[in-house]
């Protein structure tokens, strides 16, 4: 049965689920005799219109549309009423007496790729009316031929509540009357081929726990106590700091006693008392934005704006990092614009074309990972992420973010072959569209959130990548070294035996050191994928695997940089982190006390000194002694450049005992020893020295005695700081 020719083709539409303006032809539209209502109800048996306690009867058009007049003066204050199959009778307000607030303005911003703060507009928003409380729904997808919303509300029913494409933006935007916080939701979206495709919100504030995919409508109702640390982080410099961040994966820092999750609100104050134990300064969250396989870590995201509901809302996350703050701990978020997953039901092909991948598939298509690459030419991409950075900084009160894989985002043959790459428009590698859309969130984020902080994963010689956006630079406030930590880790993990003709790949690092504002990591990624744990690289037996744990540490925390650690690493676990399982961390255990109390004193130093002061200066660093490779000992002095103490560090990296070393220093005074790593309390054999002696100046290298004891540097393993 077709819908009755005065309604014409813009009917046939809305019953085939085919318009881009179905305010065309449903809700109120001025006639002679007062206000036409029209409306579609495709599981109705019977209809009809509530006015003023008033029953106004409707005719039945066909096909689920009915029409019906009211007085002009009825205004929005009318009810749709149904009956279904079953019986059960449903009462609403008309969606579609309620006009698109979308902006003229608005939609120019977002697909011009300057609207920063998008979120406000995009996604489910609930909102009241004098008429009616509900949900306004936003979402971009200009190649659709349709749109509708389809939840439990509908039956998940395509055509029963198409969207307004307004103005023919591109945008299609519906309020739904009584459509309320906790709502499941997704978008239907007919494609140009005439398939519909069922989509979770790309800007969805809150999503299903997996394995289902839709969005849930949600409000912020959480309230903030953290002013007195947003105002102080407002004056945070990163280069005149002490920054040391532990990295968390939080489905497996804890679980319950049954092997689930826990709640953001059960774990805020067991990290928090974790952190401050330990003397950290910042917790870097894997990635928490909703991903759909718990394998990925977080870094395939399917929902940029929700946390993961597999601990909980976005409320409870709120809570998370409101409670660090509280306990004078920073967050930063993991955040991964580099690439996304192909689910059907995410950003991929949302509109039944390439809307937020390139549709090159070898500039939108990453070889490595399966995964898509944005789209970063395209405005409303740029608009999209740009926003989510700012999202995270605004609504949940994030400190920083840390972009991951920057690498590939910077060259477009990044793990591609030659002829699978397209050169720039000058013939280069570098991907241009990247580079400003990186230097576009650095300097919206640092504009907007004076204080917090943006850290790139770039594993390359790209230069200048924490240099200013004014001189050409990316605008990062700090890059990982990744050099310096499979430097590191390497040497460390050669046999003492043979350590001594590998001490360059020691010594090198300090040459680069200052050419960008590094953070030393030891990450989550040298812990898995068979390159086991931090115990299982180093050599030797227990003992000596345990001092060398003590030693590497040590020198993470004495070189020049801000610090990363993943958790685990100070509990000496043997077994690589598996991200289905929980951290083990017993208090009573006297492994895990001693190396948590050696990164306490370790971050004491690395703070009471002011070292993070000196750690982007090279002025304030200097070299006692990197040649001695025959004993496997280094020596180097850092200070604040403040003219306060000189602290000297000295590196044993054998388990010999060197009796009676002699050493130059650079300035004579009386120097303490202040820390040992072999140390008892720490696990060590307790060998050193612990008192004091005053030295007069020499210069060079072993052309003195640095110090009064007979065992410098001493122990297995160890590391010495002496201050003057």
């Amino acid at each position: 049965m077709h819908a009755e020719n005065n309604f014409g083709k813009d009917a046939e539409r809305i019953i085939s689920f085919s318009s881009s303006h179905p305010e065309k032809i449903l809700g109120p539209h001025p006639v002679k005799d007062g206000t036409e209502v029209r409306f579609y109800l495709p599981r109705s048996t019977e209809a009809w219109m509530e006015y003023a306690g008033n029953r106004v009867e409707v005719r039945n058009v066909g096909n689920g549309l009915y029409t019906g007049t009211i007085p002009i003066s009825a205004g929005r204050q009318y009810l749709i009423c149904w009956k279904d199959s079953s019986g059960y009778v449903s009462r609403s307000h008309d969606p579609y007496s309620f006009p698109p607030l979308l902006a003229d303005l608005d939609a120019y911003l977002f697909k011009k790729g300057e609207d920063y703060m998008a979120y406000r507009v995009f996604g489910s928003h609930p909102m009241k009316y004098p008429e009616a409380m509900g949900t306004r729904f936003v979402v971009w997808a200009p190649n659709a031929v349709a749109v509708s919303v389809i939840g439990n509300f509908n039956h998940w029913n395509h055509g029963e509540h198409p969207m307004v494409n307004v103005k023919d933006s591109g945008i299609w935007e519906i309020f739904i009357p009584e459509c309320l916080e906790g709502e499941v939701y997704k978008f239907a979206v007919k494609t140009p081929n005439g398939n519909v495709v069922e989509k979770t919100d790309p800007f969805a504030s809150r999503a299903e726990l997996r394995p289902r995919t839709a969005s849930i409508v949600h409000s912020p109702a959480f309230r903030w106590k953290d002013r007195p640390w947003l105002d102080r982080r407002a004056k945070y410099s990163a280069g005149e700091n002490s920054i040391s961040i532990y990295e968390v994966h939080l489905g497996s820092w804890a679980r319950s006693r049954d092997g689930g999750y826990l709640n953001y609100r059960e774990l805020a104050p067991l990290i928090a008392d974790h952190v401050v134990r330990m003397g950290f300064t910042h917790v870097e969250l894997l990635p928490v934005m909703e991903h759909p396989f718990d394998g990925s870590w977080g870094y395939q995201v399917i929902n940029y704006y929700a946390p993961t509901s597999r601990y909980g809302d976005p409320d409870d996350f709120r809570f998370f990092i409101n409670q660090m703050h509280s306990r004078g701990i920073g967050v930063i978020l993991d955040w991964v614009p580099a690439h996304f997953p192909e689910d059907a039901y995410g950003l991929a092909e949302f509109d039944g074309t390439h809307l937020f991948e390139d549709p090159d598939p070898r500039k939108g298509r990453h070889p490595d990972w399966g995964t898509y690459i944005f789209n970063y030419g395209s405005g409303g991409v740029i608009s999209f992420l740009v926003s989510n950075a700012v999202y995270w900084l605004d609504m949940f009160h994030a400190d920083g973010i840390r972009i991951d894989a920057v690498s590939s985002m910077l060259y477009l043959d990044y793990s591609r072959k030659p002829g699978e790459w397209i050169p720039n428009a000058y013939g280069g590698n570098q991907n241009l569209e990247a580079i400003e859309f990186l230097r576009k969130v650095n300097e919206t984020v640092h504009s907007r959130f004076p204080g917090a902080m943006v850290i790139a994963e770039e594993s390359t010689s790209w230069p200048n990548v924490t240099g200013p956006v004014s001189s050409g630079g990316l605008g990062f406030d700090m890059k990982w070294n990744m050099g310096w930590m499979h430097d590191t880790l390497d040497f460390f993990s050669t046999d003492p035996l043979y350590r001594k003709y590998r001490m360059d790949s020691l010594t090198f690092s300090v040459w680069y050191a200052f050419s960008e504002k590094f953070v030393l990591p030891i990450s989550h990624d040298e812990v898995v994928h068979g390159k086991g744990s931090i115990y299982g690289k180093m050599p030797g037996d227990e003992w000596q695997k345990l001092a060398n744990i003590r030693l590497l540490l040590s020198y993470m925390f004495s070189f020049p940089g801000k610090k990363l650690l993943f958790m685990g690493s100070e509990t000496g676990m043997e077994k690589e982190w598996d991200y289905a399982s929980a951290l083990s961390i017993d208090a009573g255990d006297a492994v895990q006390s001693g190396i948590i109390l050696l990164i306490h004193d370790l971050n004491a130093i690395y703070s009471r000194y002011h070292l993070g002061k000196s750690d982007f200066r090279p002025e304030c660093f200097r070299w006692v002694d990197f040649k001695d490779s025959e004993n496997t000992v280094i020596s180097f002095m850092r200070n604040p450049c403040d003219g306060s103490d000189d602290i000297i560090f000295i590196f044993n990296f054998t388990p010999v005992i060197r009796h009676r070393y002699r050493m130059g220093v650079p300035k004579s005074g009386k120097y303490a020893e202040i820390f040992n790593s072999d140390a008892t309390v720490y696990g060590g054999s307790g060998a050193g020295n612990y008192g004091s002696d005053r030295i007069a100046e020499h210069p060079h290298a072993r052309a003195g005695k640095f110090c009064g004891n007979d065992t410098t540097p001493s122990g297995v393993h160890n590391i010495e700081v002496w201050i003057r």
